[in-house]
């Protein structure tokens, strides 16, 4: 049954780079907006006549808490018509029309395989949602790596909070990498994700292919890259979980 569309309220915004905003956002009508990590939600924004032309998704960035509010984590778009909307016009108190959650780009209900999570830019924002989630309820898992791709420093998107959760999750790793710093602090990497996953993966397999589910989103370059690569090294597509974007 599809979710109905109902009235958002923003209610708390920061800008946590150059170019990107975090968004929190309230649902009045419900006590609780029940959600599973993973999932994400489509604004109605008032930018074109055609209503599909006004639909823009984003995963939720927050893991379920109990509440009616979530946030989502935006890039702004050269040229993008809804997020310069949202930079432009997003205000606390302004309200947006808003459907979910939605989709199937969720944890298995046993996680007794290796995890690799995958992302680039805001593309970390369901990857955050799942780490917290199973931070927060003690949720039993084999090892979990979050390889999270950017350009420069300062496109970071939660670095020292899942640093921190590294320290306090048994078997969670954090590894932020820069494709365009050559000096990266400590605990970072340079380059490209796909270098360090197959490094990973390289280190887990003693002989064989160690057993793994692997989740990646982010833009449809790097998606489609490391769906090609990881097939190459032998996991079976089933293994490999995507969500796009742009």
């Amino acid at each position: 049954m599809q979710e109905p569309w109902r009235i958002g309220k923003m209610i708390k915004i920061v800008d946590e780079t150059p170019n990107t905003k975090r968004f929190w956002i309230e649902i009045p009508e419900l006590e609780k907006f029940d959600f599973t990590a993973g999932q994400f939600v489509t604004l109605d924004l008032p930018i074109h006549e055609e209503k599909h032309k006004r639909w823009r998704s984003y995963s939720i960035a927050s893991p379920p808490d109990g509440t009616n509010v979530i946030e989502l984590i935006i890039v702004r778009l050269e040229g993008g018509a809804g997020t310069s909307y949202l930079f432009r016009e997003g205000h606390l108190g302004m309200e947006v029309m808003l459907r979910g959650p939605i989709g199937k780009f969720t944890l298995p209900e046993t996680l007794d395989k290796d995890l690799y999570l995958i992302c680039t830019g805001t593309g970390i924002a369901p990857f955050r949602s799942m780490a917290q989630y199973m931070h927060t309820h003690k949720v039993p898992h084999k090892k979990i790596h979050i390889i999270f791709g950017c350009r420069h420093l300062e496109d970071g998107l939660y670095i020292k909070e899942l640093k921190q959760l590294e320290k306090e999750e048994p078997n969670f790793h954090f590894y932020p990498t820069y494709s365009r710093v050559a000096d990266v602090p400590d605990g970072s990497y340079s380059g490209y994700v796909h270098g360090v996953y197959e490094q990973l993966i390289k280190a887990a397999s003693d002989g064989a292919l160690a057993p793994a589910n692997f989740y990646l989103c982010g833009w449809k370059n790097m998606v489609d890259e490391a769906k090609d690569r990881l097939c190459k090294l032998g996991y079976d597509k089933k293994d490999i979980h995507l969500e796009l974007y742009g």
